[in-house]
């Protein structure tokens, strides 16, 4: 492998981690190619732990409001709950993009959203 095809190797691998690739491939995929793994398994600081919990909490009410606008896309009270939620991770997306540097954090971070992906 020359260098350009190293380069190109390492830059798909790291846009496959930052935009999720991973987390549409099905779970009997990822278990056949031994890609199953689990969020406790990337240690995270505890600023980027913190970050997470606050994720996860808006990730739990975020799948409840995706799944009630595919029922009835047309819910006045629902698409503004969407909006809201989407407006609050506007606001944590600087932080978000930084974190997304550290490899432990991005993969932590494709796991415990895998949830959602799945649901959007």
């Amino acid at each position: 492998m020359d260098g350009y095809d190293q380069s190109r190797s390492l830059f798909l691998k790291k846009l496959g981690l930052t935009l999720g690739v991973g987390t549409f491939l099905p779970s009997s995929y990822k278990i056949a190619f031994g890609i199953q793994e689990k969020a406790a398994d990337f240690a995270l600081t505890p600023q980027q732990s913190a970050f997470m919990k606050q994720c996860e909490q808006w990730i739990d009410e975020f799948i409840p409001v995706i799944r009630r606008q595919k029922e009835d896309p047309e819910d006045y009270e629902n698409n503004k709950k969407i909006v809201l939620l989407s407006e609050q991770a506007k606001t944590w997306q600087k932080e978000l993009v930084g974190y997304m540097k550290d490899e432990n954090f991005a993969k932590h971070y494709m796991i415990v959203t895998e949830r959602m992906t799945f649901e959007i």
